[in-house]
């Protein structure tokens, strides 16, 4: 299977994750995981010249 890049802001990332968190849990599961793992490893590699309320919407993101 082939894979795509999307980008997508922290505010659109959070109507996706809970879109997701409607549906059933055992469908949307490792999807859910995948989105999280790939916020926190961006989170950590975050420039540091991004403001600390970004840094913060993105950990809330990541969270859900």
């Amino acid at each position: 299977m082939g894979h795509i890049k999307l980008e997508v802001t922290v505010d659109e990332t959070n109507v996706i994750l809970n879109a997701l968190g409607q549906l059933s849990y055992i469908k949307v599961v490792d999807l859910i995981q995948k989105i999280q793992q790939q916020g926190a490893f961006q989170l950590k590699n975050i420039d540091k010249g991004d403001t600390i309320e970004e840094e913060k919407d993105i950990e809330e993101t990541i969270q859900q």
